[in-house]
């Protein structure tokens, strides 16, 4: 293998699932293991702890039949423990191939946790990799703590790691568990490591609470790794893992190594991660961030038009992405002209102005502004009404304890009346039904809901504006960003999201 290659483990289904609030179902799993693997093609992955539950064993069954009918699993991996035979006869009846073995890394882990001395654990140890290879397991293993370790217990580390080696494991991997390691710590300690076991496979796994893992990760690398864990999104316990999406990126574009990773589908598993975690990632979040990629000042906007000015290696297209250009107080005229373009537009230099004194006007008053929203802005200022080519005359939506949601709907559609009924799991969700009958009568495809916030001024005032900003996709199969936003303002956050749907409609039929 190129010497250049580095191994990307990710470990989102494991490491990814002590965050917080995380439990990932049997399905979920299943198909995020099947994107990591077949469309981001990462090495390998963990998906899981040896002996957690009853449920943990079948889902972890479920992953191994599919990777073994893809010719896949040598890339599925599970934590395991040294607990005598437990976890491997754990991993043997759940059909894994590999163990990733967590050892004390840390003569403090060992004398505080297990209250052992370093014999004792190399005892327990070699127990569990005799079992394993009685069965066939290969065995890697985690160095627990061994950021601490080699910083305050070093020879400690050399002993053990000397004790481990005579096992024969396939890789050890090198654990800034608590994330207390800054680069240059991680090169100097990782360069011993390298120097004193130069034949070793090691890998690092790092910890973000400094908001340092990226950083580490590449030092790792230079210092001699094979091998990097990571995890969507940076899901994790506390301030989370190392995130896939922006080591994979700073470790292609500032450093000689280089991964399999397809970053064109980083975008689309950060979104499916996203959304069976529960965990909203933030806007700004480097790389899979949704307003990564867009200009806000019109300056910005002026100089890409001019001579791609603010544009940077991190280009939207690398990750089948877009660059948006916002509409709000610092908009300024190429803002205006760029997103008149994305629309098919072009206004006399007079009406593009007012446009422009009107965008900035009204992100004055904390609106905010959507491409979309520019064709009803310019119809006011031309001072005709916009007629919408689909109205929702009428709808009733009923819910309450203990009665199923349901929805009445009549809409307007070339002089003619679509009237349908649904049902859902929410008053929204019946409404999506009642809307996708009529739709269907009228030859309509809708939008895939994408993104659905609520916004409501803090003060508790119940009788306060609600912004229902929606996010909708109109190719979600094409493997490109083809979404836009529709926003309803109204004191229901209910009848906001119907006027945020109806506009969604309008715009559909217009492009």
């Amino acid at each position: 293998m190129n010497q250049n290659y580095i191994q990307i483990l990710d470990v989102t289904l494991r490491d990814g699932e002590q965050t917080r609030g995380v439990s990932f179902t049997k399905d979920e799993k299943l198909n995020i293991a099947k994107n990591l693997l077949e469309k981001l093609h990462v090495d390998r992955v963990e998906i899981a702890s040896a002996r957690v539950s009853k449920g943990e064993l079948e889902t972890v069954k479920a992953i191994t039949e599919y990777a073994k009918k893809n010719s896949l699993l040598d890339k599925i991996e599970i934590l395991g423990f040294v607990d005598k035979t437990y976890s491997v006869d754990w991993a043997k009846e759940a059909g894994v191939l590999t163990i990733n073995l967590l050892t004390k890394g840390s003569l403090h882990h060992l004398t505080h946790q297990l209250k052992k001395t370093l014999s004792e654990h190399l005892k327990d140890i070699e127990e569990v990799f005799m079992h394993a290879k009685k069965h066939n397991i290969t065995v890697n293993v985690y160095l627990e703590d061994w950021s601490n370790g080699i910083r305050n217990s070093p020879d400690y580390v050399f002993e053990l790691v000397y004790g481990i080696l005579k096992l024969e494991p396939n890789k050890i991997f090198l654990a800034d568990t608590l994330g207390v390691l800054s680069p240059k710590e991680t090169f100097e300690n990782v360069e011993q490591m390298v120097k004193n076991f130069p034949n070793v496979h090691f890998e690092f796994h790092g910890h973000n609470d400094y908001d340092l893992s990226v950083a580490n990760c590449l030092f790792a690398v230079e210092a001699g790794v094979k091998g990097l864990h990571v995890s969507v999104n940076g899901l994790g316990e506390r301030a989370g893992n190392s995130p896939l999406e922006a080591v994979v990126t700073a470790l292609h574009d500032k450093t000689n190594f280089k991964t399999q990773v397809v970053e064109r589908e980083i975008t689309s598993i950060s979104r499916l991660v996203e959304v069976f975690s529960g965990k909203r990632i933030s806007e700004n979040r480097p790389i899979v961030g949704a307003d990564v990629f867009t200009q806000t000042a019109g300056v910005h906007a002026d100089g890409d038009k001019k001579a791609k000015l603010y544009a940077n290696p991190i280009l939207p297209e690398r990750f089948g992405r877009k660059r948006h250009y916002a509409l709000g107080k610092l908009a300024g005229k190429a803002s205006i002209s760029e997103n008149l373009k994305e629309l098919g537009m072009e206004l006399s230099p007079e009406l593009e102005k007012k446009l422009l004194e009107k965008v900035i006007e009204m992100g004055d008053a904390g609106l905010q502004i959507t491409k979309e929203d520019l064709p009803y802005l310019i119809a006011d200022l031309s001072g005709k009404n916009v007629e919408n080519a689909i109205q929702i005359q009428y709808y009733s939506i009923t819910t309450g304890m203990g009665v199923p949601p349901c929805a009445s709907l009549n809409v307007l559609y070339e002089g003619k009346n679509y009237k349908a009924t649904g049902t859902g799991d929410g008053g929204y969700d019946a409404f999506m039904d009642a809307l996708s009958k009529i739709a269907k009568a009228i030859n309509l495809t809708l939008p895939i809901l994408v993104d659905y916030e609520v916004r409501i001024p803090p003060g508790g005032k119940s009788s306060a504006l609600v912004e229902t900003i929606i996010t909708w996709d109109i190719n979600p199969d094409n493997g490109e960003e083809d979404t836009f936003r529709t926003i309803g303002l109204d004191p229901d956050q209910l009848v906001a999201s119907i006027k945020a749907t109806e506009k969604m409609l309008n715009i559909i039929l217009l492009k």
